[in-house]
């Protein structure tokens, strides 16, 4: 079993991985290539008759095929005479036969790598959308973005190289076995020097791999770079660091490119070198069949005919088989990447819900990182259009704590019961689209404000409604009213051309779009100024009551008419009550309260 595994390991896991992708189209990609083989074989082997014809009489022409005098006979055999015309019509037909059935081949195999790249994108972003948000948020982000991007790209090279490489060997296969069937004991000398030689390629091919690997490793490193280059710009520019830190980004760059130049330098040499020794090889054969073991040269030449033709094929072979070792790496990280994710599936329930309708309960969760700690035994109950702010010193775990209310984070430990319904046996998406969630850094689109809020609905008499009122509840309204193109005004890149106070009104009339039930803020106003700040928290106020709003707040003025605060220390609820109430009643509050002044 150890010796199947290694042989499926070694030489069909690439071909297992293309076929599921494809499935059946494999093989009709096969059945093509072979056909195409065999029309140029009967092709070429009216080349011999041909050359007879010159030398010789027309009626001893097809004398040395070897056996495949049998396609002479058969002309024969159907009335034709054998002459110079006879021969060049059935030449130009085998191979007009070949250019058709070519023809189809190479649309058929761009029609797969169109399939393969198109399934592979869908089923990557499909199994993505599902991963726990855990997993995410402790993934290698560049890694990602390089995989979804620039390693799916490689793989349609990958896979363009190997779909080729597979058809070149049946060539090599179909003018092999031609030259077999014409004389066999050349035919067996020159594959086993072939063969041979082919020892001689598998260091190269090694090294391939290993710098494939390496390319890949190194643009995951570089993608990573660069968004974190982007990311934090301003701060780089405003403390003069970019010089610093394109420091690394070169040595990245540097990386990478040795890698491709190694890549570039090991084919140069398969392709220079692969040509000169096989006709040696050939030469060597000839010189024994000929000289030593005094076999006719007629067999032998169109034996050599169907060799130099496997020759021109195996080279081609060589080349896309080394092409597609240069992206072998991103194949790999492909294939393990949509294997890990496979295995960080969300799991889901089969029960929906529509939005909330009653309470949301938390029954002693506990919830840990790698072994530690981050919510400890959480009891809380929440009712529908109820306001809960959440509160505490960075690392209390009140961030985390509402990661578990949105349905983000499943407990290590617990029960979590929405509408009396346990959260594992709920189709969570059918909870989370009746969720808003709103966070310091917005998201804003680079498009028009009305499929900012929208989000890409057709205006018609009904979103176009809807529409006005989530504007008009977010107090955006006069904003978007006062811009020349109104609804229509393009947004720039994250929200550039807007404040902070607008990027956040736009999120709010977002989520109130939707028509959600419960609407989440986390930390949304600590960013912004403190003018702005209290005309986003009376847009909130407006909300109270109407929805099931959940605070997590760092300024606990913005908290201040929440129905209940959450005051966490450690993963852990300390205490529960109202503004008034914690004011006095919990040492932490208290301490909070006066180091901000209020």
């Amino acid at each position: 079993m150890t010796a199947f595994n290694k042989l499926i390991k070694n030489y069909l896991r690439n071909f297992l991985y293309f076929y599921i992708q494809l499935r059946y189209r494999m093989f009709i990609m096969i059945l093509l290539g072979i056909l195409v083989g065999i029309m140029d074989g009967f092709g070429l082997a009216m080349f011999m008759p041909l050359l007879e014809m010159v030398n010789q009489t027309e009626q001893s022409a097809g004398s040395s095929l070897g056996n495949l005098s049998f396609l002479v006979e058969g002309i024969k055999n159907v009335g034709l005479e054998l002459t110079l015309i006879t021969v060049l019509v059935i030449m130009i037909f085998f191979f007009t036969v070949k250019g058709i059935v070519k023809y189809f081949s190479n649309t058929y195999n761009a029609l797969l790598r169109r399939l393969f790249i198109d399934n592979l994108r869908n089923k990557i972003l499909n199994d993505f959308n599902e991963i726990r948000y855990k997993y995410f948020v402790t993934s290698d982000v560049g890694r990602i973005q390089n995989t979804m991007s620039v390693e799916v790209e490689r793989a349609s090279g990958a896979f363009y190289n190997y779909a080729n490489a597979i058809q070149q060997g049946l060539m090599v296969l179909v003018y092999v076995g031609f030259a077999f069937y014409v004389d066999t004991r050349f035919a067996l000398l020159v594959s086993i020097g072939g063969g041979v030689t082919n020892i001689l390629y598998k260091s190269i091919y090694k090294k391939t791999k290993g710098a494939s690997v390496a390319f890949t490793n190194d643009s995951h490193l570089y993608q990573g770079q660069i968004i974190q280059y982007v990311a934090n710009f301003k701060y780089l520019k405003a403390t003069a660091l970019l010089d610093l830190y394109s420091n690394r980004l070169r040595a990245s760059i540097h990386a990478i490119e040795n890698s491709r130049f190694k890549i570039g330098k090991l084919s140069a040499l398969l392709e220079s070198s692969r040509e000169p020794i096989l006709i040696s090889v050939v030469a060597v054969v000839i010189i024994i069949q000929t000289q030593i073991l005094g076999a006719s040269l007629g067999p032998i030449l169109i034996s050599l005919l169907f060799f130099y033709r496997a020759l021109s094929s195996l080279l081609n072979l060589q080349n896309s088989y080394n092409r597609f070792l240069e992206q072998y790496g991103s194949l790999e990280n492909l294939i393990d990447f949509q294997q890990e994710i496979k295995v960080e599936k969300e799991l889901k329930g089969n029960q929906t819900v529509d939005g909330l309708k009653s309470t949301i309960v938390l029954q002693d969760i506990s919830l840990y990182y790698n072994s530690v700690t981050v919510l400890d035994r959480i009891n809380l109950k929440i009712s529908k259009n109820e306001t809960v702010a959440f509160v505490g010193e960075s690392g209390s775990g009140k961030t985390t704590l509402v990661n578990v209310l949105a349905g983000l984070m499943p407990v290590d430990s617990g029960l979590m019961h929405i509408d009396g319904v346990n959260r594992n046996e709920i189709d969570l998406a059918t909870y989370q689209r009746k969720l808003g969630y709103i966070t310091q850094d917005p998201v804003i689109f680079s498009d028009t404000i009305f499929n900012n809020v929208t989000l890409w609905d057709e205006p018609n008499i009904n979103s176009l409604g809807r529409y006005d009122e989530a504007i008009s509840k977010a107090s955006i309204k006069n904003y978007i009213d006062e811009q020349p193109d109104q609804s229509k005004t393009i947004l720039g890149n994250d929200g550039i051309n807007l404040s902070g106070g607008q990027k956040q009104r736009i999120s709010i009339a977002r989520e109130l779009y939707k028509n959600i039930d419960v609407l989440i803020m986390d930390e949304a106003t600590s960013a912004l100024d403190t003018e702005t700040e209290k005309e986003i928290q009376e847009s909130i106020d407006a909300l109270k009551g109407k929805y099931t709003i959940l605070l997590v707040a760092h300024r606990l003025s913005t908290i201040r008419n929440a129905d209940r605060i959450v005051v966490m220390n450690k993963g852990r609820i300390e205490q529960i009550g109202t503004y008034e109430e914690l004011i006095h009643s919990s040492t932490l509050f208290g301490k909070m309260i006066q180091l901000q002044g209020l």
